[in-house]
Formats: C-alpha cells, sequence, structure tokens
C-alpha cells in the first residue's frame, strides 16, 4: 500500500459513516414510562442511597467495574511527538476500541490539557472513582513517571502507564520466548538497549526483574552507554549505570547475544549486526521503521530471530496482545492496581501461549496455512481468542494471590480449569 492510498484510506475509515471509532450504547430497556421512572427520577435515587452508604456498590450498580479511561495530555503521540492533546484524540479512540474489541472491557478516551505535572494529576485523581482502571497513553518521558507514581499513590483503582509496562511485558515475552529457541539462558546473556525514554526505561527494568543480569546489561541513549562518567543523567537513566567496559552502541553490541531497539529508525549498522554473538536475538520495535532493516538482518545473520512492531514481518511485538486482557483481569477482581506479580503473570502468559499449537483458524485470518513456535513465530497473534481466558486468568489470580484483589476470582475462571 503507498503512502497516499494509505493516507486516504485512513482519513476516510475515520471520517465515514459516522466520525470517529467509538460510541456509546444502553444496556437497559428504556422504551415505557415504566423503563424510565426505573432509569431516572424517582428509580434511580435507590442506587445512588445504597452507593452512599458504601462506595463499593458502585461496582454492582454502575458501568465502573467494567470501564477504562485512555488519558493522554499528547505529549508523545506515536512517533508523531508532541502535538497536544487534542491531536492525541484519534490515538486514545483507537485503544478504547482495541479494549472492546479484544477483551469486551469499555473504555472512553480523555484527553487533558494541562499547565504542568501536578495540573495533569490532579485532573486525573479528581475524576478516577468514575473508573475501574486508568490507561496512560502517549505521554513523554522523564515526566510520564512522576505523573504515573503520583497518580497511583492517590488512586484506589490500576494506574497503568502501557508505553511503559505494556511494552515491557510483550517485549520481555518476545525476548524470552527468542533466546530459549535460541538455547540460551537470560541470565547469561549479554543485552543491549536502545533508547531511554518512557519505554527502553521500562523494558529494562522488567527485564532485570526477569533474570538478566546488570552486569550484562548496557542501555544507550543518543549519547552513548549509560556510565557514571556522563553528567547528563536523569535519576532514570541512572539506575541503569554500568561501567564495565563499552561506551557506545558499537561496542556494546559487539558479542551481545539480544537487543532490544525502543528508539528511532536505521540507527543498527551492517558490521554492528554482524558483531552480536552467534544465535542472537533482534527485536527492534521502533515504528513505523525499525532500528534495521529485517531484510538486512536476513541477508548477512540469517541465525538471528528478528521481531518487529509491524504487523507485515513475522514476530510483531504488539502491545495489543497485553492490555486488553491485562486490564480483563484487573477489573475482574477489583484490583486497587496492577503490580509487578500481575506484570509477571501476563508476560508469561503471552510466552507461554506461544509455545501452545495454534488453532488453525489463527493462522487463517492471518492468511496463513499454520503457525508453530519457532524462529518466526515468537508471540501469540493479536487475534488468537485464547489471550482473553489466558492472560486475563493469570492476572486475575496474580491479583488475588499478591493481595490486591477486592473480589474473589469470577467462576467463569473456576469453571476453566
Amino acid at each position: 500500500m503507498t503512502d497516499k492510498i494509505l493516507h486516504d484510506a485512513a482519513l476516510d475509515y475515520h471520517a465515514h459513516p459516522t466520525p470517529g471509532k467509538i460510541s456509546i450504547q444502553i444496556t437497559k430497556p428504556a422504551d415505557t414510562s415504566h423503563d424510565l421512572t426505573l432509569a431516572y427520577s424517582p428509580g434511580v435515587a435507590e442506587p445512588v442511597r445504597e452507593i452512599a452508604k458504601n462506595p463499593e456498590d458502585a461496582y454492582k450498580y454502575t458501568i465502573k467495574g467494567n470501564l477504562v479511561a485512555v488519558i493522554s495530555n499528547g505529549t508523545a503521540i506515536l512517533g508523531l511527538g508532541n502535538l497536544g492533546p487534542l491531536a492525541s484524540k484519534p490515538v486514545m479512540e483507537g485503544k478504547a476500541l482495541l479494549f472492546k474489541r479484544f477483551a469486551n472491557v469499555d473504555a472512553i478516551d480523555i484527553e487533558v490539557k494541562h499547565k504542568d505535572i501536578d495540573d495533569f494529576v490532579n485532573t486525573v485523581a479528581n475524576i478516577a472513582d468514575t473508573f475501574g482502571g486508568i490507561n496512560l497513553e502517549d505521554i513523554k518521558a522523564p515526566e510520564c513517571f512522576e505523573i504515573e507514581s503520583k497518580l497511583k499513590k492517590l488512586c484506589s483503582i490500576p494506574v497503568f502507564h502501557d508505553d511503559q509496562h505494556g511494552t515491557a511485558i510483550v517485549t520481555t515475552a518476545g525476548m524470552l520466548n527468542a533466546l530459549q529457541l535460541q538455547g540460551k539462558k537470560v541470565e547469561d546473556c549479554r543485552v543491549v538497549c536502545l533508547g531511554a525514554g518512557a519505554a527502553g526505561i521500562a523494558c529494562s527494568t522488567f527485564l532485570l526483574e526477569c533474570g538478566v543480569k546488570p552486569e550484562n546489561f548496557f542501555m544507550i541513549d543518543r549519547h552513548g552507554v549509560i556510565r557514571s562518567d556522563r553528567t547528563d543523567l536523569n535519576e532514570q537513566k541512572k539506575k541503569f549505570i554500568n561501567d564495565t567496559g563499552p561506551k557506545t552502541l558499537a561496542e556494546a553490541m559487539d558479542g551481545a547475544d539480544a537487543f532490544l531497539g525502543v528508539s528511532g529508525p536505521n540507527l543498527v549498522t551492517k558490521e554492528e549486526i554482524l558483531s552480536m554473538a552467534p544465535k542472537a536475538v533482534i527485536l527492534a520495535c521502533s515504528n513505523p521503521d525499525p532500528e534495521v532493516s529485517p531484510a538486512l538482518v536476513q541477508e548477512v545473520r540469517p541465525d538471528i530471530i528478528f521481531g518487529t512492531g509491524r504487523s507485515d514481518y513475522p514476530n510483531q511485538i504488539n502491545n495489543v496482545i497485553c492490555f486488553p486482557f491485562l486490564f480483563r483481569g484487573a477489573l475482574d477482581v477489583r484490583a486497587t492496581e496492577i503490580n509487578l506479580e500481575m506484570k509477571k503473570a501476563a508476560m508469561n502468559a503471552i510466552r507461554l501461549l506461544a509455545q501452545e499449537p495454534v488453532p488453525e483458524e489463527v493462522a487463517h485470518a492471518c492468511g496463513e496455512d499454520h503457525f508453530e513456535f519457532g524462529p518466526h513465530y515468537i508471540m501469540p497473534k493479536p487475534v488468537d481468542h485464547r489471550l482473553y481466558s489466558w492472560v486475563s486468568k493469570a492476572v486475575a489470580e496474580a491479583a488475588v494471590k499478591s493481595g490486591v484483589a477486592r473480589a474473589p476470582l469470577p467462576d467463569h475462571y473456576l469453571e476453566n480449569e
């Protein structure tokens, strides 16, 4: 598809037959006078009184328990940068569409004008009780770290910045599966992360939580390896200081077992690819153009397992296989937060599902005859209906086990055991 065709098709899709991608639907009868008596005055007073006596009853009598707010200030929209909150609305509507399509979670987008971090935080915190969860999106680093941290302290519902943690979950699942296929143990691997923004910080943190050793891990920004002799590091980057030798991307890539790119297009050279260890792994997630061309990797290092953020190459690293189901599980047990245990549970469920036999209908939906766990299939496909039960259940169970659930596991999770 040419750029012009894509441009025209995308605008037509968003504009017709109705502007936008989501709408609000009525869930109760509203046809008769009796219906309206129950829906509004005077009948609506009854649930109002019950919620006033017990706020938890909001989950019983309103949409709260299945409602997520997708919130942005538009400071880091996709790869387009700071274009403002209103320009972010198509992306936030798209996120709401994915919540509903894949996990039957009702979601509404909210775009916030703000003067500073506290202004944004106060706005979100003051409306948080309306929702069962909050998905932060497209907020630039380093402000996003402080915003999420403050909101988690102020809100009694899950607050989750998908650009950080959703990306970390799916990339780690893909990385662990690829390293397994290459016969490598994560604790023995030399890992390079190019990119030190929101996604880079979160992915790096999660990789270390999942077995990568700090002395074998090198984070790189536009100025080189994160080292203690640099004077330009913020507090988030300082957590990844590694003074064991390399100062540049080229030096870090020499002998590396794995590369994760969450930065920009065409930043990795042919020579750097050639210098990596045998049977290495590359996840180049910059969109739409990855840090290195898949064709180049295939040409010079066919032993490397390669993944990107794109759907037109094998091994797409896509947040949609995580966040709808992560929130589904959290909402189903009324979790107060999404903690490390829940994120690890989601990651492991995604990783292990990829190793299961793939139903024919999933392959056919992707235009293929079959999929099998291997170098060209390290992640489940977004259309795999099993993600709903695998990931949501794992997250809900982890929430209950870790003590952040306010409701027991629903019966449908227990029935599937």
